[in-house]
């Protein structure tokens, strides 16, 4: 198979993390017989930096004729400390999304076997959480009307959802529903907001076509609590923009580490795959990242981009050996504490 990948690094230590992920996608492209190309663009701070733009023209061209695109992170401090400053690295992400038509940000919660003792949560809470975020990407609030009063004493950002856009990511959820335990939880705040009511609505019209699974529809405040209390009832989560940003971070928690877990944008017409932290400025250049979120973004998109289902068990196989002997960056390791790029090496050894 030969694969045209995008690879937008970013900021802090996107570079360093992405560049890993990178060095396992080749081990698996030798081993398994594949053809995957890389070319590089800029986005974020360092498209600013660069270019003037956070999100150029170029990379938008390299992204729309590639197969997949590998993202790594955005954001510095020179712009989150300056909310004065006009151009920001975050609109360079919004832009994208919305150019690129990321519909659907899915991002598994999951805890490997022997790594419970580094989550917040009890042990026996977390034993065999494997659930799915899936969160509408490019509508909401984020995207809707937004301004000042003259004054500049009030503000206003408008929430606003079509029942198209609600029926695309809608639909996504149930066909990953109806291929894992077919029960779907749609998160929501009907009780006060119009468009909730609205999403509401429709997904009750689309689950009469899939009657193989199982909805629920939870209210975004007990949704919070539930994923912390009783995190392994839950299987397929579906939520609107803004309520699936915070629920999302919020869960990864669990992990114990937000250097773990890897996410998905699906498009229209090709697909990015990123590790769900930032920047991590305090970090860059300093080889102690943990890449384990990059490098399973990567696999990631070997199943979800490519349906190279093999391909992708052999990296999630590796990395659970890894931890299971014990190995990681400082963030998840006490004593086989190893860099960002040794603990990659250890990866690619067993694959």
């Amino acid at each position: 198979m030969i694969k045209n990948i995008a690879v937008l690094p970013g900021d802090g230590v996107g570079p360093e993390i992405t560049e890993q992920a990178i060095r396992v996608l080749k081990k698996i492209a030798e081993k398994f017989g594949h053809e995957f190309t890389f070319k590089n663009a800029h986005i974020g701070a360092a498209a600013i930096d660069k270019i003037g733009d956070p999100f150029p023209n170029e990379t938008k061209e390299l992204c729309l004729k590639s197969d997949a695109i590998l993202f790594g992170a955005i954001g510095d401090p020179k712009y989150d400390n300056d909310p004065t400053a006009k151009i920001r690295p975050e609109q360079g992400l919004l832009a994208m999304r919305k150019a690129l038509v990321l519909y659907a940000n899915i991002r598994p919660i999951f805890v490997f076997d022997n790594f419970s003792p580094k989550s917040p949560l009890k042990p026996e809470v977390i034993n065999g959480v494997d659930f799915i975020v899936i969160r509408e990407l490019i509508g909401g609030i984020y995207f809707g009307k937004k301004g000042r009063s003259s004054d500049g004493k009030s503000a206003y950002d408008v929430n606003e959802y079509s029942k198209e856009e609600i029926v695309r990511v809608a639909k996504y959820a149930f066909e990953l529903s109806q291929k894992r335990k077919k029960k779907l939880t749609v998160v929501d705040k009907a009780n006060v907001l119009e468009t909730s009511r609205l999403w509401r609505e429709t997904i009750q019209e689309m689950a009469k076509n899939y009657k193989d699974v199982s909805v629920e529809f939870m209210f975004v405040d007990n949704a919070s609590m539930q994923i912390i209390k009783h995190p392994i009832n839950f299987d397929v989560i579906l939520t609107e923009n803004m309520f699936g940003d915070i629920l999302t971070d919020e869960a990864s928690v669990i992990t114990g580490s937000i250097g773990m877990l890897p996410s998905a944008s699906i498009g229209e017409k090709t697909s990015l795959f990123e590790p769900i932290h930032g920047s991590f400025p305090r970090a860059k250049g300093k080889n102690i990242a943990n890449p384990i979120g990059s490098i399973l973004s990567g696999a990631m998109m070997l199943e979800y981009a490519f349906g190279l289902k093999k391909e992708s068990d052999a990296i999630y196989n590796a990395v659970k050996k890894v931890l299971s002997l014990g190995f990681g960056t400082q963030d998840i390791a006490e004593e086989n504490v190893l860099s960002t790029i040794e603990l990659t090496d250890k990866i690619i050894e067993l694959i």
